[in-house]
Parts: structure tokens; sequence; C-alpha cells
């Protein structure tokens, strides 16, 4: 004997024609929201991407459905930090669509129910254990809080005997301090460095920075090594190309390129050479840009009440007398152009040219 069994209510969904039927929905969106549609309430609070990981909907798929359903006001999101701290987005998925202050209020009302249930189960848990402690809070420590203890720390020296692989050495006794013999100085030990200079005057400012940068070439080539006395008696010459407005890098530059093949005997000589021979030119100076003279203000020539203007290029009308002035002239040449009679046709042009055509024999 054949039965027919209907399954309950419960295995069926009600899809509304305004979803069914809607132009810019997709399947995958329309499908997403009729399986949404039918969960329960323990299964509604699982994101909307889990719902869709189960039909197959994933990737660019589930994007373009998600993007479909938030911009025609089915899937609405809202970021909210919870107790916590903890920030979390909460999706509210309806069947109708709805604008944002509509689905800000069905959260709201959500959010008071959920607070509601809340008072409510911690009521009863109250009633069934009153001792019963919020679990955000953490475990009390054990015993009467105490002050903060002072030492009990190894002192500086024995840590450091203890754990450095290196521990200092011991202090030795300072030693007897034995005269130094005397030593007569050289007549003139810094005589060539700067003329007119004492050793120990503080240097310009250029020539320090000239000084710098022929010291700093053994760093580019070994071969233009300088001392500090060699350095000193070029540093005048290489100030001269900063003063003319070379910096220190292009100097350094036009120091270092193109050295000799069989290379540099003397690193003195070489760079001698080079500062006196390749000295660049003064810096001429820049004439002084004219002086912007202002035109005098003269009446306009147009009609109307008579005002003034300024002038830029002679013109005797202002800005806007110019502008009707030009729009008259075109206006006249337009009337002009259009009482002209139509051109001839080539045809009829090249016959007043050429004649009346020949008729054959």
């Amino acid at each position: 004997m054949l039965r027919h069994a209907i399954a309950p209510s419960r295995r069926y969904t009600k899809a509304s024609h305004d979803v069914v039927r809607h132009p810019r929905l997709t399947s995958d969106a329309k499908i997403l929201l009729l399986y949404v549609q039918g969960l329960t309430a323990e299964s509604a609070d699982r994101p909307l991407s889990e719902h869709a990981r189960k039909l197959g909907i994933t990737g660019r798929a589930y994007q373009k459905a998600k993007d479909l359903l938030a911009v025609n006001g089915f899937l609405h999101e809202q970021r909210q930090q919870g107790v916590r701290g903890l920030w979390a987005t909460a999706q509210l998925l309806s069947n109708v669509s709805l604008t944002p202050a509509e689905a800000a209020t069905v959260c709201q009302g959500r959010a008071s129910e959920v607070s509601e249930v809340s008072e409510v189960s911690e009521g009863a848990e109250a009633s069934v254990c009153p001792g019963a402690r919020d679990p955000a809070v953490g475990e009390p420590a054990i015993g009467e809080p105490v002050d903060r203890v002072v030492g009990g720390q190894l002192p500086v020296d024995e840590e450091r005997e203890k754990n450095s692989p290196h521990p200092p050495s011991e202090a030795k006794p300072d030693p007897v301090p034995v005269p130094a013999p005397e030593v007569k100085p050289d007549p003139d030990p810094e005589a060539d460095l700067m003329p007119g200079t004492a050793p120990d005057a503080p240097l310009p400012p250029d020539v320090a920075e000239g000084e710098r940068v022929l010291l700093s070439l053994r760093h580019v080539c070994r071969e233009l090594y300088l001392g500090a006395k060699e350095a000193r008696t070029l540093a005048a010459l290489a100030a001269e190309w900063l003063r003319r407005g070379i910096t220190a890098a292009q100097l350094r530059r036009v120091l270092t390129s193109e050295l000799p093949d069989g290379g540099v005997r003397s690193a003195v000589g070489f760079l001698r050479y080079r500062l006196v021979h390749k000295l660049p030119e003064e810096p001429r100076p820049e004439a002084p840009a004219p002086k912007q003279v202002v035109a005098a203000m003269i009446p306009c020539a147009g009609p109307g009440e008579e005002h003034l203007f300024r002038p830029v290029r002679g013109e005797e009308l202002c800005g806007p007398c110019g502008r009707a002035e030009a729009r008259r002239f075109w206006l006249r040449q337009r009337e002009l152009a259009e009482g002209q009679p139509a051109p001839l046709p080539w045809r009829e042009r090249f016959a007043a040219v050429n004649g009346p055509r020949a008729e054959p024999c």
C-alpha cells in the first residue's frame, strides 16, 4: 500500500516574489538569501561566508553576491565593540529591502531583546548559585595584599661575575709617574700649511669643507691618499671651487674621475694640477629683473557711462565693453554671410570658367 508522506513545514522555505523576481540579484545571491532565511535560530548566528561556503559559493562569486545584497538593501553590516573591547561585525540579512535607518532600528530591537534575555539568565543563575562570578573577571589572588619587598636581588658585582662570560679585569695600581724627556720643538713644523694662518687657528667654513673633501678622496681611490698636512696645503684651492658654486659631491667627482692609465705618482701634485687648471669660471652676477611698469588709468571708449580702466596691451576698451563689441562684430558678420547667395554647384562653376560644352559632330 502506498502512502503519501507530507514533510513538516520546517522542511520548506517561503520565497517572496520580490526576491525571486528581483532583476538585479544573481542566482547565487537569491539562493544565499533563501538559504539563510530558512535557518533555525541556533544556526543564524554564524557569519554569512560560512553559509555561502556550505553552498559552494566562494571566492569572487561570494563577493559579488554579497555586494549585490548590500547594494539592494538586503544585507547590512555594522561594527560593534563588545564588553571586553573586542570588535565584531554584526550582519543583518532580511528578505525585504531595508534602509540603513530601518536596519539600525532592527538591530537596536534585537540588542534590547538580547539584553533582556541576559538579565533574565543572570537572575536565574543568581537564584541557582548566588555566589557566581562574572567570567570576564580573572581569578583573585590568594591572601591579603602586601607591600612591595625591597631587596632580594644580587649585587651588581656578584651578578656580573656569575653571568658575564668576560668579567672585568681587576684594577691595577697606578704606575709611578716618570718625568718625560724634554723635546725641543721643530723650528716651523706647520709653516707651509696655510699662509697667514696659525696652526691652531680655526679655519673658515669653506676651507674646512674643502679639507674634508680632500681627506675623503682616500675612500674613493687609494692612489689619492693625502695626509693631514697635505690636505691643509690644498684646502684653499678646494675652497675656491666651493665659493664658485661647486658642491662637495661635484668636486669629489671631478677629482676622482678620468685618472691616468699608468696611475697617480704623486697625489699632491695631481690634485694641485687639477684644482688649478680645471677651476671653473666665477659665476656672473645675474642681471636685475626689469621692474614691471603699471599703466595709468584711462577712460574707456565704449558706450555708456564714462568709466576708467587700466590697459594691458594698449587697448582702448575695457574687458566688458571689448567683449560686447566683439559679439556685435561677429553678429554683423553672420548677417552678411546669411545675406549672400548660396554658392553655385561645381558643374555650373566649371561651365562658367570653361564655357559651354561643345556638342559632338
